[in-house]
């Protein structure tokens, strides 16, 4: 039988996949299902914080504009789950055919969530999007992979 703790990292994986399900859908919806209403998110893009819900789905509504058809992968997702808080970090990489374009195998990102059990049900309250820098140039490794 499984502990609380492997039902709990089971729950968390199953977050993450409604958000790569949700990507693949283009489903706000779909999407909101795994956020806390407070989510406070530093995206990839400015500015430098989201909060709320909203500011979250927003940023996914402007990825869909962009996009014909979206794909989104996670690896090496790994959960460490307390009784009320847990984490995740995972390289993640969004990429499809892009409206009226080419398609684009997009770039591999470092991709961190922190999670709370709210009212018994695990939700991502912080996400964090990151590229590693090349100190030197001032620009961002956007070539490498996991």
């Amino acid at each position: 039988m499984p502990t609380q703790r492997e039902m709990d990292e089971a729950e968390i994986r199953g977050q993450i996949d409604k958000i790569v399900a949700g990507l693949r859908a283009k489903d706000l919806e779909g999407l909101k299902q795994a956020y806390s209403t407070d989510i406070v998110s530093f995206d990839i893009e400015s500015p430098l914080q989201d909060v709320g819900i909203e500011a979250k789905l927003k940023n996914w509504a402007k990825v869909f504009t962009l996009f014909e058809s979206v794909n989104y992968e996670i690896r090496d997702l790994t959960v460490t789950a307390g009784d009320e808080v847990a984490f995740g970090h995972a390289f993640g990489r969004l990429s499809g055919k892009l409206k009226g374009g080419p398609v684009t195998t997009g770039m591999w990102v470092r991709v961190t969530f922190g999670f709370r059990k709210i009212d018994g049900t695990w939700r991502i309250t912080h996400d964090q999007v990151s590229v590693p820098l090349d100190v030197q140039s001032g620009k961002g490794m956007t070539g490498l992979e996991p």
